[in-house]
């Protein structure tokens, strides 16, 4: 089990997300909490505040972004084998609704091979609080095995 995973299931969702944003501050610009978290799947939620809105009172796209490389992140280091190291090598989005409620980041990544090395597309849906998704990433995250 990876060392985060491992801190997730032992401090918990509210605790391990304050954690990771210690260790990465710019994400705590969208107060996020991690609630899911295994190989192949993350969740965020990110609580709808006037100060990730953007002009048209909806969260604004950079935020819509934020929460999907933290889910796709997370879900990412969870999923590779012992040693292995990641980063995000690009993202490519889509806007497809506005945002005017608190939303989830899902990163589906049951289909992908971690075992290699290379370049995995890890794609993460955000959806509003009424299911309705408003946002698509597919997430480039380069792979190197130990």
């Amino acid at each position: 089990m990876s060392q985060a995973l491992s801190m997730f299931n032992s401090v918990g969702p509210s605790a391990f997300s304050n954690l990771a944003c210690q260790m990465a501050p710019y994400f705590s610009t969208i107060t996020p909490e991690i609630s899911e978290l295994r190989p192949g799947h993350a969740v965020v939620n990110v609580p709808f505040r006037k100060e990730i809105t953007n002009h048209l009172a909806s969260v604004h796209a950079i935020a819509l972004c934020n929460a999907a490389e933290l889910a796709g992140g997370m879900m990412t280091d969870v999923s590779i084998p012992a040693g292995a190291k990641w980063i995000p090598k690009g993202m490519t989005v889509e806007y497809l609704a506005k945002a005017k409620s608190n939303i989830r980041a899902v990163a589906q990544g049951e289909g992908i091979d971690w075992q290699t090395a290379g370049d995995k597309v890890v794609p993460v849906d955000i959806f509003d609080e009424a299911g309705v998704k408003v946002f698509t990433a597919n997430i480039t995250m380069n792979v190197k095995i130990a």
